[in-house]
């Protein structure tokens, strides 16, 4: 007998492989992983703003705030980006307390490897990936064309840098757009300080270009008396349908906060200045959306706006077109600024899926000079650079979304696990079997003495949910301390038994929220099995809902991770939002986004099933209760002189 609960003939199985989960970093993994280098340790609260901010305000925003005006919200623009605004928040609180507890790199990946299982974290990983490669692609084919009129018009670039169409090819090729990702990718390569810095240039003439934005247009809206306001069709011309219409719209606006949690093994203080980082970048980009929508939906009326340049015609309506000039340098800094958070996560998400050993080791070597990963941010700009230089991604655009809000749903549904049912079980490299014999035989050694001085401590009664074979054999304390068994086996019982019933509910409530979603974006079902289908998964809901509430958090949840950080509030009601509003918004992406998406993940499944599911890093792991790590540790660290 002993404490191994899962061994290498266990792991080998198909099942097992996909939902056995990593330990959370700590002093003890990273001490014994020596092998690898360490990321450097620069950012602070003012860097993680700036990558936030950066990341998030591209140049949609320019020009998004027609369509939705013309199309949606009317005058009521404003109140979109901030029901927007809130939507995602709350994925952002979910995101600032794993990041918090879990700071290490690999984002949503890393929390649904700890919290979920493998086989899922390789998904989220993999669909990361193609975000962030089609999403820098597409950001650095967008630059040229505002570039270009900054030169006088749409063909006034020079020639090494314009477009030109390949005939022989059927192309249109990019230089512009591939020169800029190699520039960015060798400022990733030199540091992340020195990156960071440059794009917190970038971002800060991007504000001011937004704030230019808001104080002119502010005051010539005073001096014409906001007539944008001022219609027979009221605020609501589309009613509150088109300003929720609207909020989905310009929800993808804010996409781009999540890049802050994978820099988080950068973070000097992340139990501190990941929450912060991640919920003052939200809270300024939401800021700004909202005064320049309000600004510019009052100096034209809604109906009226052009919706290609939308700024720019409002002012020029006013008489002031040079502002074009401005605007257009507002464009250009946004996106540079997004290219630059684009390309940052994919090679720590890289690093992070090769630690694990579901990718080659080559993507996990960091440099020990730059204390970058060179290699991948090396080969990530080669791939994104090709595209942006050879394709137009625009079609391609709609599956970047897919990916963060795959992300985005999982990490709502990790918070549920991590306060419910942690893992009580962490894996330990099979070199530890020494450690793990000798600190089982000592637990056998203690139950099987008859001494009268019976202590029942912590460590017989051991963490909820672990496997009974740490606690007394129930014939040997029964027998002397008939009370005390009863207790200790009731107090078992009754959270083995919460654990059961709170892993059920957080399952029920993500299939309610999925039959939910899918019956109210179904417009083509009929309405009496669209309706029918929408109490069934609403009643679905809030059931798990209700028993989520009324059921105690797991105990073991304090001491989960690196403790001290961020505490999502409202759990589970949170949570629980965040999946109904990503599952909806991932269900309205279209069928030619997912058909396309669904080829990369295909070959992501083909991936993972011929090489991350036999090269990972768990495959030969020993699974122990998490209470005795420390301590095994511990005899590991004194059998050491010995040998």
């Amino acid at each position: 007998m002993g404490f191994v609960l899962e061994s290498n003939a266990g792991a080998k199985s198909g099942f097992r492989s996909l939902v056995r989960r990593k330990r959370v970093d700590s002093i003890h993994s990273k001490s014994s992983d020596s092998g690898h280098h360490q990321l450097a340790k620069e950012l602070s609260i003012l860097h993680l703003i700036a990558i936030g901010v950066g990341s998030t305000i591209g140049a949609g925003v320019y020009i998004l705030v027609g369509t939705v005006a013309r199309e949606h919200s009317g005058p009521a623009l404003a109140f979109s980006f901030l029901i927007a605004g809130i939507a995602a928040a709350l994925s952002a609180f979910c995101y600032a307390e794993l990041a918090s507890r879990c700071p290490s790199a690999g984002s949503a990946y890393h929390y649904s490897y700890i919290c979920v299982g493998e086989g899922l974290a390789w998904i989220i990983g993999w669909a990361l990936i193609l975000e962030y490669t089609i999403g820098g692609s597409a950001v650095a084919r967008g630059i040229s064309p505002n570039l270009a009129l900054l030169f006088g018009g749409p063909d006034s670039l020079p020639a090494f840098l314009a477009r030109y169409n390949v005939p022989a090819l059927g192309i249109v090729v990019d230089p512009c757009a591939a020169i800029l990702v190699f520039v960015v990718t060798g400022l990733l390569c030199v540091g992340i300080k020195e990156s960071t810095f440059v794009q917190s240039v970038v971002t800060t003439a991007n504000i001011c270009a937004m704030f230019f934005v808001i104080i002119a247009g502010g005051y010539l809206g005073f001096k014409s008396g906001w007539v944008g306001y001022k219609l027979s069709s009221g605020y609501f011309p589309f009613g509150v349908d088109g300003m929720l219409a609207g909020a989905s719209t310009v929800f993808f606006s804010y996409i781009g906060f999540d890049s802050v949690a994978s820099t988080a093994e950068e973070v000097k203080n992340p139990q501190r200045d990941l929450p912060l980082g991640i919920g003052a970048a939200l809270s300024i980009c939401c800021m700004l959306y909202m005064l320049v929508s309000a600004v510019i939906v009052g100096l034209v009326p809604y109906y009226a706006m052009d919706p290609d340049t939308p700024i720019s015609s409002a002012f020029a309506s006013h008489g002031i077109q040079w502002a074009a000039y401005i605007i257009t340098i507002g464009a250009v800094t946004a996106l540079c600024s997004t290219l630059m958070g684009s390309l940052l996560p994919q090679p720590r998400i890289l690093m992070a899926m090769a630690r694990d050993g579901l990718l080659p080791s080559f993507f996990s070597d960091v440099n020990p000079r730059t204390q970058v990963p060179v290699k991948s941010t090396v080969l990530t700009g080669l791939i994104a650079a090709t595209l942006a230089f050879s394709m137009d991604v625009e079609q391609l655009a709609g599956m970047v979304s897919v990916g963060t809000l795959l992300a985005f749903t999982m990490v709502a549904i990790s918070v549920l696990i991590l306060r419910y049912v942690p893992p009580d079980e962490v894996p330990l490299p099979s070199s530890f079997q020494a450690a793990i014999d000798s600190v089982s035989l000592r637990y056998n050694n203690t139950v099987s003495t008859q001494e009268t001085d019976v202590e029942v401590s912590k460590d017989q009664t051991g963490v909820y949910g672990e496997n009974n074979e740490l606690l007394p054999s129930k014939g040997e304390i029964s027998a002397k301390y008939p009370l005390i068994a009863k207790v200790a086996a009731q107090a078992i019982f009754s959270e083995k038994k919460r654990r059961k019933i709170a892993g059920w509910m957080i399952m029920l409530t993500c299939v309610g929220a999925l039959i939910l979603t899918y019956s109210a974006s179904s417009l083509g079902i009929p309405s009496y099995f669209r309706l029918t289908l929408c109490g069934i998964g609403g009643l679905l809901l809030l059931f798990g809902l209700a028993v989520l509430t009324s059921i105690d958090q797991d105990d073991a949840r304090h001491n989960f991770g690196h403790t001290g950080g961020f505490i999502c509030p409202w759990v589970p009601l949170l949570p629980i939002l965040s999946i109904l509003i990503n599952m909806y918004l991932l269900l309205n992406l279209g069928a030619d986004t997912w058909m396309r998406v669904s080829v990369w993940l295909v070959i992501g499944v083909f991936v993972y099933a011929f090489y991350g599911r036999t090269h990972s890093s768990l495959q030969h792991a020993v699974y122990v209760p998490a209470s005795h790590v420390d301590e095994i540790y511990q005899s590991s660290a004194e059998s050491l002189p010995s040998e």
